[in-house]
């Protein structure tokens, strides 16, 4: 029996390797629970299904944004990696994070938005303070009145509102990705708010679904877990189900 669906996307001896030696085997309950609220979402979702991708790096992220760009009818960019599409879109990020070895990728992502029938939505309005530190001096600033020595820190307040909105119209919500850099008080309020809003989607009846890792340690920090359709517990595992990988340790039970 394997319940352990957070390894479930490693070829392990003790997950994949181990069921070959057993005519029964089976998942776990917390297992089903993973794949049933994940697999519903990618496959058969409630509609407006809505992804909310964050965190630093685009590049961990890519192929889970490509992925959803057939099934979503929103996707909702925030957290670090949004400096590297602005840097693509010719915009000033200041000192902020960026990958620029991913600044083409940023620009096909763009295009790729522009062709398709999703909202592919960026901020409006960001949080830039002098130094990467809680104690910074830090304002709210237009994506375009971004200054040399600013440093990206959080999404801004119309963006909230605009992110916020469309949360509560979806009736299918998958977040994977902090907001900003929520591990530090003064620039929490943005991931603060997104999990605010996904609670109150699920009070009205949506599905929400947090995909492990930071962001379920944010929805933990904010003593929001409670108000969540399904916290996953596997961060790697989750994005990989997302991106429509098949996980080796849920396929080993499958007979």
């Amino acid at each position: 029996v394997n319940d352990a669906f957070g390894s479930a996307h490693r070829a392990h001896a003790s997950t994949e390797g181990v069921a070959k030696l057993f005519d029964e085997r089976y998942a776990g309950n917390l297992m089903i629970d993973e794949v049933n609220y994940l697999g519903k979402a990618v496959s058969n979702p409630s509609r407006p299904f809505t992804a909310i991708i964050g965190g630093a790096k685009i590049s961990g992220k890519i192929d889970v944004i490509n992925n959803l760009f057939d099934k979503c009818e929103n996707i909702i960019i925030g957290g670090g990696m949004i400096f590297t599409f602005f840097h693509a879109m010719g915009k000033n990020i200041g000192k902020s994070l960026l990958e620029i070895d991913k600044v083409d990728l940023a620009k096909e992502l763009i295009e790729k938005a522009k062709n398709s029938n999703v909202r592919f939505l960026l901020p409006t309005d960001v949080v830039v303070a002098d130094k990467f530190a809680n104690d910074a001096k830090f304002k709210t600033v237009s994506i375009d009145s971004i200054e040399s020595d600013d440093i990206g820190m959080d999404i801004g307040e119309e963006t909230i509102k605009t992110f916020s909105e469309i949360i509560s119209g979806s009736k299918t919500i998958v977040w994977n990705g902090p907001m900003g850099v929520f591990e530090m008080p003064s620039f929490a309020h943005g991931t603060e708010s997104i999990a605010k809003a996904m609670a109150n989607a699920t009070s009205r009846g949506a599905i929400t679904i947090v995909g492990g890792g930071d962001s379920a340690a944010a929805v933990a920090q904010f003593g929001l877990e409670k108000m969540m359709s399904h916290i996953s517990t596997g961060g790697g595992a989750s994005l990989e189900y997302l991106e429509g990988k098949t996980l080796p340790g849920v396929v080993a039970l499958d007979k």
